[in-house]
């Protein structure tokens, strides 16, 4: 007869939080990083079109003062890890909360264009540290049986914080008349933009006093019995908490600290699995995604529509974003990451093909004709809808899920680093292209749409329901 009892699991796997109001009050605080990191990528949209009358910009300077703080971000990414284990992850959230602050209030009072271009870098630095720092920390307090619903609060709060910003924009643009430039309390709309990210930088750097470190990182330093009360706290008294001690002693002693070095692979330079997921970073910006947060009130304006009318769209656009990103989190798991992955390029790949018809009959006189108006507006959310039910989220969860152990880290460092590129990349360019050739520069960000098709089809295999332990 054969046997149908199942293995034992370890305590702290099945374990379910005696007080789960304090799990989820720890985890939404540590994500208040991703909120910021979407509050302040996205708010310079609101500020683009006045700095640019301010200092008397053309387009290239321009894009380079909007796309520096991703060097920023780079650099905070690359030092955030190393940095939370040398002297914890909460103390790694108040250096990111204090950049953030001293980023706002130098941004929204530059004495000129070099010193704004150099606070953003400072932001750009946080946005980098806060988008390693916050799921890694929450992984580390999360219960097990928690973990994954937990972990979507990063991504969460991320899109939020896009929302937000584009509201409190259109906000202050109401307040000063719909002048970006007009004057409110001595100072221009668009300083205020910047400057009232002080508000949600103050409330990470409080919270972080307020929650605890991580059980991993005090276990690391040798304050076991710190992390045991961490542990109680969040995973229950019922748990064995000695078992769990040395369960993750056990883990830390078996990772493998992977290198720059075990990511090559003769010929090819990477290993293939490494270009995959170089690829995928790379094709989830050359879609053209971000100039929809940081160009979108710019766009319109373009295209004549009216500064309060223009940031209302780019609010109603971050809604849709949220819209998108919550389908993905209920799907992800249920239909695959590839056929997401595919919907989302067709879908992008229409919309962007509306969007570049549309543009392509822009008026003399800088306007859009009514129909081609309506299509682009429309075509627009519903670019920004597939790609947040499908690239925008899938990509993150196949480079976590991709990579073999022994090499899941650097090659995660090595992934990101590409995105950040080839977000700067199309940052950067914008402008220059906008003003080459808007339609045109449509058609670009279609074509790589469509070429992501193929891609995944010939190179990404699926990772749904498969242990992290068969990837290869």
């Amino acid at each position: 007869m054969t046997s149908t009892a199942q293995p034992a699991v370890p305590e702290g796997r099945k374990a379910q939080p005696e007080h789960l109001g304090h799990v989820i009050f720890i985890t939404a605080a540590a994500a208040m990083g991703g909120f910021l990191f979407g509050y302040d990528s996205s708010v310079i949209n609101g500020a683009v079109e006045a700095i640019r009358g301010r200092y008397d910009v053309g387009s290239a300077i321009l894009a380079q003062v909007i796309a520096i703080a991703l060097i920023g971000c780079a650099i905070g990414a690359a030092t955030a890890g190393r940095i939370a284990d040398r002297i914890g992850r909460i103390r790694v959230m108040q250096i990111a909360a204090v950049l953030f602050i001293i980023s706002a209030i130098g941004s929204a009072l530059p004495f000129a264009l070099w010193d704004l271009a150099m606070w953003r870098v400072f932001g750009g630095i946080a946005i980098g540290m806060a988008s390693v720092i916050g799921p890694a920390y929450i992984a580390e307090v999360s219960p097990p049986a928690y973990r994954g619903r937990l972990g979507s609060f990063q991504q969460a709060a991320i899109v939020i914080g896009i929302a937000v910003s584009q509201l409190v924009n259109w906000g202050i643009l109401n307040l000063a008349d719909g002048n970006q430039r007009g004057k409110l309390a001595g100072f221009e709309a668009w300083q205020w933009m910047l400057g009232v990210m002080v508000v949600p930088a103050l409330v990470y750097g409080l919270l972080s006093f307020v929650i605890p470190e991580s059980p991993r990182f005090l276990i690391s330093v040798g304050k076991v019995d710190k992390a045991k009360k961490v542990l109680a706290d969040v995973e229950g008294t019922t748990v064995d908490l000695d078992a769990r001690v040395v369960e993750i002693e056990e883990a830390m002693h078996r990772e493998h600290k992977s290198k720059f070095t075990d990511l090559l692979g003769g010929k090819k330079g990477f290993l293939p699995i490494v270009w995959v997921g170089i690829g995928l970073s790379v094709f989830q910006q050359l879609v053209g995604i971000n100039v929809a947060f940081y160009y979108s009130s710019t766009l319109w304006q373009s295209v004549g529509i009216n500064p309060s009318s223009s940031f209302f769209y780019s609010f109603t656009t971050s809604i849709i974003n949220i819209i998108g990103t919550v389908i993905a989190m209920i799907f992800v798991d249920r239909i695959g990451r590839r056929p997401l992955a595919l919907i989302g390029s067709a879908g992008m790949a229409v919309a962007l093909a509306l969007e570049a018809w549309a543009f392509s009959a822009k008026t003399a006189a800088g306007t859009l004709p009514g129909t081609e108006g309506a299509v682009a507006l429309i075509a627009a959310h519903g670019f920004v809808l597939f790609f947040a039910l499908s690239w925008g989220v899938v990509v993150w969860v196949f480079l976590g899920e991709m990579f073999p152990n022994r090499i899941r880290a650097a090659a995660l460092g090595v992934a990101a680093s590409a995105q950040w590129i080839a977000n700067w990349a199309i940052t950067a360019s914008f402008p220059s292209l906008s003003d080459w050739n808007l339609s045109g520069t449509y058609v670009i960000y279609m074509f790589f749409a469509l070429l992501s098709i193929p891609f995944v089809l010939k190179f990404v295999k699926e990772t749904k329901g498969k242990a992290l332990e068969e990837m290869g």
